[in-house]
């Protein structure tokens, strides 16, 4: 047995049995050795970043690792955007980016790279193996310590000579570790805000989106009068259906500011404290308000569940679950009118199908949609929880790999959507379960906002024709059928509908461009 299908074992034997990738020469011995390890599901992708972001998707939506196989260090650099946002996800991924043979790393060939120093922008564990004898129980560490908690990215190096070596053998699963026990003093200074009786809300991420803890989560802030609160880009949201709506943290500084604004207590489940995205002049970093107490009640890392369950026994009167399903009743799908974030949000909301997954990439033209889709039945909602983009198609493709049973909704802005096409292909050739609406507004339009928001000049010709993606416009119809996908244009609100219904009753990927109205 090789190196290469001694690795594979041993990933498959951790529980890791999907890999997406994008290999090159260096990882020939992994590619040939997926014919004698056939457990593991290998799916190809044309762009690293297309192979990362789906590894975040798949992760998002199982809980495991997916494997991500790159090669050398400029097929890292090119998946690194999106392992950004997994990262940020707290998504279990390992990655395996192969390498040149040990004795030929001396020579400086052209391809020859500081990985370490790449991972370590996102990866929270590194091995390089350099022997075959070290390679399995590697890779069985870095199955372990992808999962964390909280999940991370770890980075597994594969040369070339410890890939093709014979006589590896085979690891045991490595033991994992646990979810931390929360002090009593940390629980009781939470039970202590909430009894107060002054202004306090739930800021809540990570596993306390997920329905049955933050339906727990709502109960125990309804007894003590608090509100609560969504990180803004939460991984994964557990929402529609009746479920519990939590407000959602405003992106734009100044709002957030506002809504935040009388606490006098911020209780942190898996989320951290609130900051602005970005500098601004004149505006806070820092959004907490002033003289408002911050409670770290539980990490990534912490046994989120159990804490609710220590805080909920310290404060009296807890009532049964309490959902507050959010928005206003399901609408109906509008049949004509201007195609625009109104009318595309009750198009959603009134179509989405039961247990669909959304990977929301919208930018500035999905808020209705998601504001809306509460209404909706029950449904995963994923975000750019990084806000690197170029993740949205990528990460619909790994939910739909993960999911097959599911339909997976990608509501994806236009500019961003240039990033990762490539993942088109692959849901084609994947037959992934996949309606990607291309919002088009020709225009990277959030930039144009941002422009005033900096305190920017006002912007003439120049600086308006680098926010502008309309000169030439982008034909996406063009572009999906070009990489299999079948495609149409709705130009109305009638038309996106009908096309919106369509697709969700067809196996397999469509894509809508979705011309709005500006």
């Amino acid at each position: 047995m090789n190196g290469a299908q001694a690795l594979l074992r041993t990933l498959v034997d951790s529980g890791v049995d999907t890999c997406f990738m994008n290999p090159g020469t260096s990882e020939m011995h992994f590619v040939a050795a997926l014919d004698t390890v056939t457990e593991m599901r290998p799916v190809l992708a044309l762009f690293e970043g297309v192979a990362s972001g789906a590894a975040d998707g798949y992760a998002r939506m199982t809980g495991r690792p997916a494997s991500l196989l790159l090669h050398l260090g400029p097929g890292l650099a090119n998946a690194g955007a999106n392992l950004h946002n997994a990262r940020r996800a707290a998504s279990p991924v390992v990655a395996i980016v192969g390498d040149h043979a040990t004795y030929h790393e001396r020579f400086d060939a052209p391809l020859q790279s500081d990985i370490r120093s790449l991972a370590s922008n996102f990866s929270g564990w590194y091995a390089r193996p350099a022997s075959v004898d070290e390679l399995s129980a590697a890779a069985a560490e870095a199955v372990a310590a992808a999962y964390g908690p909280p999940g991370r990215v770890t980075t597994l190096v594969l040369p070339a000579d410890v890939s093709w070596s014979e006589g590896a053998q085979v690891s045991a699963p490595a033991e994992r570790d646990k979810l931390a026990k929360i002090d009593d003093a940390t629980v009781e200074q939470s039970a202590a805000a909430l009894r107060s009786g002054r202004p306090a809300a739930f800021l809540v991420g990570g596993p306390a989106c997920r329905a049955e803890l933050l339906g727990r989560i709502a109960s125990l802030a309804a007894a003590a009068g608090a509100r609560v609160i969504s990180e803004t880009l939460p991984a994964r949201l557990e929402r529609g259906g009746g479920r519990f709506e939590p407000e959602r943290l405003a992106y734009l500084a100044e709002m957030a500011i506002a809504q935040l604004e009388g606490l006098e207590h911020l209780i942190l489940v898996g989320a951290p404290p609130p900051v602005s995205f970005f500098a601004y002049p004149s505006k806070p970093s820092w959004l907490v308000p002033s003289g408002c107490h911050v409670h770290h009640l539980a990490s990534g890392a912490d046994d989120c569940s159990a804490g609710i369950d220590a805080l909920g026994s310290l404060v009296a009167g807890v009532p049964g679950a309490l959902p507050r399903p959010g928005g206003e009743p399901r609408p109906q799908a509008p049949q004509s009118g201007p195609l625009d974030s109104r009318t595309l949000g009750q198009a959603v909301a009134a179509l989405l199908p039961d247990d669909a997954i959304v990977s929301d990439e919208s930018i500035s033209s999905g808020l209705a949609a998601f504001i809306g889709s509460a209404s909706a039945g029950p449904h995963d909602w994923l975000t750019l929880s990084g806000g690197a983009i170029g993740q949205g198609l990528p990460l619909a493709l790994g939910a739909a790999v993960a999911c097959p049973d599911r339909r997976v909704l990608a509501l994806q802005a236009d500019g961003s959507a240039m990033y990762t096409p490539q993942a088109l292909w692959s849901m084609a050739r994947e037959g992934a379960d996949v309606t990607v609406v291309v919002l088009s507004n020709r225009s990277y339009a959030i930039l144009n906002m941002e422009l005033r928001r900096v305190e920017a000049s006002p912007g003439g010709d120049r600086a308006r024709r680098m926010l502008d993606i309309g000169d030439p416009d982008i034909d996406f119809v063009a572009v999906a059928a070009g990489l299999g996908v079948p495609a149409r244009r709705a130009s109305d609100a009638g038309e996106l509908s009908a096309a919106l219904a369509e697709s969700f009753a067809t196996p397999g990927p469509s894509l809508i461009e979705a011309d709005l109205h500006r």
